[in-house]
């Protein structure tokens, strides 16, 4: 009797992970034209991608137009959280993929999901002082921002103008945020923070037309 009901829980366990392998399988190649996952290193893919991902872990065996001296370039100049920086190429792959490439909500949400989990991996393990955690607090904001968690992204958009105060498309990205949850003034107040950083930059000039024209109606 033990046996018999231990067979059927492992059946059922199996027939779990396939339907879950079949899911995830599904989502991944939801990408009319492209590979089914990310991890087959797609040429125009990786073509959007910053140039140092061709150079991270596992990365550069599947890339063949490298240049070593760079590649060298890139490890000394990023530091020892360069190891992880694979994970990060992974995530803006997901996140292409979800804004650029499919074709459900579904399958956008999926991509964005697991862009989170691979910053999240960077973040574990980049050091307080890595030059490039800015940009990935404010990509993973961004995405959270997408899937509806703009509460848990602020913590995150937040901590990237901690440690950069100019880095204005963190701004931008909460000025998203507030501007639509409603909060106008503190998204205008965002906007000409980061002006007075960068006064040239077009996003933001655009983003305080728009809100201005909002503030208008």
């Amino acid at each position: 009797m033990k046996t018999s009901k231990a067979f059927t829980l492992l059946c059922a366990t199996l027939m779990l992970e396939n339907m879950l392998s079949m899911n995830i399988a599904t989502a991944a190649s939801d990408a009319p034209g492209y590979p089914e996952s990310i991890y087959a290193y797609d040429s125009r893919e990786v073509a959007m991608l910053p140039p140092y991902c061709k150079y991270t872990s596992l990365f550069s065996a599947h890339v063949s137009d490298k240049d070593p001296t760079e590649g060298r370039r890139w490890r000394d100049s990023l530091g020892p959280t360069f190891k992880a920086m694979h994970h990060y190429c992974w995530g803006l792959m997901h996140t292409n993929r979800a804004l650029l490439l499919t074709r459900t909500q579904r399958i956008k949400s999926f991509h964005l999901s697991r862009s989170i989990d691979e910053f999240n991996y960077v973040l574990r393990h980049a050091t307080e002082d890595f030059i490039l955690l800015p940009e990935i607090l404010t990509k993973k904001g961004e995405n959270l921002i997408r899937l509806g968690k703009g509460a848990v992204a602020v913590i995150g958009l937040e901590r990237a103008i901690q440690l950069k105060a100019d880095y204005w498309p963190a701004y931008a990205a909460l000025s998203d945020h507030y501007k639509s949850s409603g909060d106008l003034a503190k998204a205008r107040a965002l906007l000409e923070k980061a002006l007075s950083f960068a006064p040239e930059t077009t996003a933001l000039k655009r983003r305080l037309f728009a809100l201005d024209n909002v503030r208008a109606k």
